[in-house]
């Protein structure tokens, strides 16, 4: 286990680390259990039937219905997570802004996307833009209440992770002669952000899931897709099975490129400085803004 896991929580012991195991084991025997009793009653109803599976995995299906409504899905969340993000990082660099009327505004929004249901917002703005007959409205609807809503959340994110921040670093900055808004996007932010990024990653998640809500809109995307497709072919458990593996395929693979970008982040901010005199240990390694905080590798005025 790395020292820095272990500055988080105690090491396991050798009973904790085999009553580990056997909750582990326990649990996934418990699962798997689930799992075939399930197996077994789709089987007893004849929801196993290859005449009920056998139209999902038809070119036809996947032409027509499970690709052009996985494509608006992502369509969708891409634009929304872009959109989430730079709403995100705006409104907590103005929720930590020195200037109070900023503070206040960007508070205000804050707290108040965040506590309108995603489907409300949705519904709400695919009205308005009906009403005024802008095209698109499901698309645009979803993407805006997606941005609205998530990059308050984000907005929350930014503003804990810099507050999170040692102390020190953003006197680092004003000692140097930066401003506080020179201090923030340069020293505070860029830390802030890679700290934050499983809890960046799980919203994004949310973001790509929270798209299936554009149904209720009547915007096609991916689970819209199958719904109609299943409609069709009395087959709504298939398709809907389908959907939800595709949509855990492409979370676990967000997921996995999140996990390789943070270690590539913390590859990239860290780097070898000397040791100053007096250490007994020839190197160590600090983050960039550390060795602005203690003038490590620097020489002295002597």
């Amino acid at each position: 286990m790395s020292s820095q896991q272990s500055v988080l929580f105690d090491v396991p012991g050798p009973r904790a680390r085999r009553n580990i195991v056997i909750g582990n084991v326990i649990g996934a025997i418990f699962v798997l259990g689930i799992a075939a009793l399930v197996v077994i009653e789709f089987a007893r109803k004849g929801q196993l039937s290859w005449d009920l599976w056998g139209p999902v995995f038809t070119a036809s299906a996947w032409e027509n219905y499970f690709l052009p409504g996985l494509q608006n899905t992502l369509r969708a969340a891409g634009f929304a997570i872009v959109g989430a993000v730079v709403f995100g990082l705006v409104l907590g660099s103005g929720r930590l802004s020195h200037v109070r009327v900023v503070r206040w505004l960007s508070g205000t929004v804050v707290e108040f996307f965040r506590a309108v249901p995603v489907l409300l917002l949705m519904i709400f703005f695919w009205l308005l833009l009906g009403f005024n007959q802008v095209p698109e409205p499901s698309f645009l609807a979803v993407v805006i209440a997606l941005v609205l809503y998530n990059g308050s959340v984000i907005a929350e994110l930014v503003r804990s992770g810099v507050g999170n921040l040692p102390k020190g670093q953003g006197e680092a900055g004003l000692a140097i002669g930066l401003t506080r808004g020179q201090t923030l996007r340069s020293i505070q932010l860029p830390q802030a952000l890679i700290a934050m990024l499983p809890a960046l990653v799980s919203q994004l998640v949310v973001v790509l899931k929270d798209t299936a809500l554009g149904q209720i809109i009547v915007y096609n995307e991916l689970l819209r897709a199958a719904q109609i497709f299943g409609n069709g072919n009395g087959n709504n458990l298939q398709t809907l099975t389908v959907a939800a593996v595709i949509f855990i395929v492409i979370n676990f693979a967000l997921t996995t490129v999140a996990q390789w970008l943070s270690r590539f982040l913390r590859g990239r901010t860290a780097g070898a400085t000397s040791a100053g005199p007096g250490i007994g240990n020839p190197t160590a390694t600090t983050t960039a803004t550390d060795a602005v905080t203690t003038g490590a590798g620097e020489p002295t005025g002597r």
